[in-house]
């Protein structure tokens, strides 16, 4: 017996879900190759130690604030939590156009961090697809980050050679859109599984 093929419902939210992730995250790895050079620039930027924590802080908020937005979009639904954080990291990013100093680019990398939208992304995966289909779904979520960091490391130099530090941070809040717009619709994948699309 063949083995049941994913529905074109699932399809459509699995590479929705990876476009959000992978843009995401192609915005957010174009600054690390460069901003440790960037930051010589900065007012403060001289200490080390403060472009270590500009660096890092993202990762910090991000950590601490994935059970949060778990526990929301629990509460108040997948999609809204979803939202709430890309537009938090996309304000994070326009904040950091405006940094000038090492406190600012701090701040700007903290807020990005805080959209912190991965546990969530995950579990609208979950919620979206059938049980063994969930680890495709995974694996193009996970191939799509892993292209987009080997694109920055090649591309972010270039990018920063063409439009700084600013175009970069700009270029990020605007690949941090919502996967797509419109009302919620149910699906009936095979099998008799409903699913709320990703897409409307």
């Amino acid at each position: 017996m063949l083995p049941e093929r994913m529905s074109r419902a699932e399809l459509r939210a699995g590479a929705s879900l990876a476009g959000v992730y992978g843009l995401r995250m192609l915005g957010l790895f174009f600054i690390l190759p460069v901003f440790a050079v960037h930051a010589a620039k900065l007012k403060g930027g001289g200490d080390l130690a403060l472009v270590g924590i500009a660096l890092g802080a993202y990762g910090l908020s991000q950590g601490i604030l994935q059970i949060p937005f778990g526990l929301a979009s629990d509460r108040w639904g997948r999609k809204p939590a979803l939202y709430t954080g890309l537009v938090i990291f996309a304000a994070g990013s326009f904040l950091g156009v405006a940094a000038h100093d090492v406190w600012t680019a701090i701040a700007a990398r903290t807020l990005q961090g805080a959209g912190a939208i991965n546990s969530v992304a995950m579990a609208l995966a979950a919620d979206l697809t059938r049980e063994q289909h969930r680890t495709k779904i995974m694996a193009m979520i996970g191939a799509t980050i892993g292209s987009m960091f080997a694109l920055s490391l090649i591309g972010a130099p270039l990018l920063y050679r063409a439009v700084g530090m600013d175009g970069i941070f700009a270029l990020t809040g605007l690949l941090t859109r919502p996967p797509c717009g419109g009302k919620n619709r149910t699906k009936k994948a095979a099998g008799g599984f409903s699913t709320s699309s990703c897409c409307g």
